[in-house]
């Protein structure tokens, strides 16, 4: 079974990675909609009939300081510089990223408020902390993308990654603390790597990723699963170690860094990256989602911004809101494989 799921993985993760390479393009425009749009006093033209009358709030489904806020406040930094248009990040972490979902659920289909994150409303809805998932929404485009997270321990406690921490998890079972968010995305990764590992863990709920970080350096748990941007200055101060990356491919930013994947070690572990879309209300007009579509475009486009991305090592990942409606089905279908195997 392992096998299969591992499959099925690297074939979305695949399909997903071709989507990030070949996307160029937004979507087509409504056909009344004018040939070239509205120009900003800094040029950005789009193909919409709409745009934003006031401030947009993009609503996050995580803490402050993590790679989902991170990356959110690059978006919103040249996006305000290309339209003039004051974009505001609101952390609204908890239960499984349902309190921000359905903070935008509730909001008015207007434009002016979205939610930013990656596919933690599939997990929630698989997790059974909600009734819906992705489908509950309009999607938007995707802006940016990050390998699967990885699992770091203690350099203290674990000298020599991997194989200690493996020699003390066999040894014993179900003591060795894991920290997550239950029904969130690391929970399940976790789930994986004990059935692929062959080990047994005790998942404890953390809280947001700083909690984490902040309860793995207290020597409070064992084990930690982490994006490679919030994480890498500790393995560069020898505070942390990287036993594994659950990606297909090798991604450049850690093999650089000497992190292997677990494929690369014998384990049969590949789990679903890390993309950042937008999720808009439900009915949310056509017109307002292909403004999106042309502004995240056109953030990409713009050096700087990819520049800045790649310093942070992230991913520039453009998506159509048709493409990423396209690849949360797939997630969503693959997730789901993944719970229902464990």
């Amino acid at each position: 079974m392992k096998k299969v799921i591992s499959l099925v993985l690297v074939c979305v993760f695949l399909l997903t990675l071709a989507a990030c390479g070949g996307s160029t393009s937004s979507a087509p425009a409504a056909d009344n909609a004018p040939a070239s749009g509205d120009a900003s006093a800094s040029g950005f033209q789009t193909t919409s009939t709409w745009k934003p009358t006031g401030t947009v709030s993009l609503i996050l489904p995580a803490g402050a300081g993590g790679d989902t806020d991170l990356t959110c406040r690059i978006f919103t930094q040249y996006a305000k510089q290309l339209t003039g248009v004051d974009f505001v990040v609101v952390n609204a972490s908890g239960a499984s990223g349902s309190v921000a979902a359905e903070q935008v659920l509730s909001s008015a289909n207007d434009g002016m408020t979205a939610l930013y994150g990656h596919t933690l409303v599939n997990v929630a809805n698989i997790a059974g902390v909600t009734d819906y998932n992705y489908t509950a929404f309009t999607l938007g485009p995707n802006f940016a993308k990050n390998p699967a997270q990885q699992l770091y321990v203690s350099a203290k406690k674990y000298p020599n990654g991997l194989e200690d921490f493996l020699a003390a998890a066999k040894a014993n079972p179900g003591k060795l603390q894991a920290c997550t968010e239950v029904g969130a995305y690391t929970y399940y990764l976790l789930l994986s790597f004990e059935k692929a590992a062959g080990i047994d863990l005790d998942l404890v709920d953390v809280g947001s990723n700083s909690e984490k970080i902040a309860a793995m350096l207290g020597g409070q748990v064992d084990l930690m699963p982490g994006a490679w941007m919030s994480v890498k200055d500790y393995v560069a101060s020898g505070d942390f170690i990287c036993i594994g990356a659950p990606t297909a491919e090798s991604y450049d930013m850690l093999s650089n860094a000497g992190v292997k994947t677990f494929s690369e070690q014998n384990i049969d572990l590949v789990y679903p990256d890390l993309d950042y879309s937008f999720y808009f209300p439900k009915d949310t007009d056509p017109q307002i989602i292909q403004y999106y579509d042309d502004l995240v475009k056109a953030v990409l486009d713009l050096p700087e911004c990819q520049q800045t991305l790649i310093d942070m090592d992230v991913i520039p990942c453009y998506k159509t809101s048709a493409e990423c409606a396209d690849n949360e089905a797939n997630l969503f279908g693959t997730l789901k494989a993944i719970a229902d195997s464990l």
